[in-house]
C-alpha cells in the first residue's frame, strides 16, 4: 500500500488522528478532509489544521452545515444539553443522523476527482456510542454503493473497527504520537481538548480507555 494515496476523514479527534498516522505509515501520499456542519466544538477544526499541519498533510475543509438544519441533536443544537449518561433504550442525544454517510459520500467525490482509491474513516464498534453509522455492516453497504454509484472501485479502510479505546490508545504509542493525540486532540463534547470536561460520554469513554491502557502498559502487559 505504500506506493498508493489515501484520503483520511478528518477531524481532529483522537480516532481521527490515530488513523491519520497510521494511513501516513501505509500509504505513499496521504491527504485528509474535513467538515464544517455546524457543531458546537467547531474549535476541533482549528486542532485539525495544527495536527495535519504537523503530520506534514494537506487538509481540505469543507461546510456541510446543512445538517444543522435537518438534524435535531446536542452536537449541532446550542440550546440542547448534552447527555452525562449513555441511555440503554436509545442512541444518545449526540447522534447526527446520517454524518457518516455524508462524510464518506462527499469525501469519495473528493477522491474521485483526485484519483484517490482508499478512504480511512476512524468509526468503530467495539467501543462506540451506539451510532448505527458506526458499525462495520454500514461501512461495507456504503463502499459497495459508493462504488455503484460513482463507477469507481474504493477501499474504505476502518482501522479501530474492532478496537476498543485502550487498543486505540496502544495504536497510538506504536505509531510513535501518543503524547500528540493525548494533548492536542478534542474528543470532548465541549470542545475541550486533551482529556476534555471529563463529564460527557465522548470524554468518559476516552479518559476510562486512556487509563485501562496505562495500567496495562505499567502492568507489563503490553509490550
Amino acid at each position: 500500500m505504500t506506493n498508493s494515496a489515501a484520503l483520511v476523514v478528518f477531524s481532529g479527534g483522537q480516532d481521527s488522528t490515530t488513523c491519520l498516522f497510521w494511513a501516513k505509515k501505509h500509504f505513499g501520499q496521504v491527504t485528509a478532509i474535513a467538515y464544517n456542519y455546524g457543531q458546537r466544538h467547531v474549535v476541533e477544526l482549528t486542532a485539525a489544521k495544527q495536527i495535519a499541519e504537523t503530520a506534514g498533510v494537506p487538509l481540505h475543509i469543507f461546510p456541510l452545515d446543512l445538517l444543522s438544519g435537518v438534524s435535531h441533536n446536542a452536537l449541532t443544537d446550542q440550546d440542547m444539553d448534552v447527555e452525562s449518561d449513555q441511555p440503554d433504550n436509545r442512541p444518545p442525544n449526540t447522534l447526527v443522523e446520517g454524518r457518516n454517510m455524508l462524510f464518506l459520500t462527499y469525501a469519495a467525490i473528493f477522491a474521485k476527482a483526485n484519483g484517490i482509491h482508499n478512504l480511512v474513516t476512524g468509526v468503530g464498534q467495539s467501543d462506540y456510542s451506539g451510532y448505527p453509522d458506526c458499525r462495520n455492516d454500514f461501512i461495507l453497504s456504503l463502499n459497495q454503493t459508493l462504488n455503484l454509484s460513482m463507477d469507481f472501485d474504493y477501499h474504505i479502510h476502518t482501522p479501530l473497527m474492532w478496537l476498543d479505546k485502550s487498543e486505540i490508545w496502544q495504536m497510538a504509542d506504536e505509531l510513535g504520537v501518543f503524547d500528540l493525540v493525548r494533548n492536542q486532540t478534542i474528543t470532548c463534547y465541549h470542545g475541550i481538548s486533551g482529556e476534555g470536561c471529563g463529564n460527557c460520554p465522548s470524554c468518559k469513554l476516552r479518559n476510562r480507555g486512556l487509563k485501562n491502557y496505562l495500567k496495562s502498559k505499567e502492568n507489563g502487559r503490553i509490550e
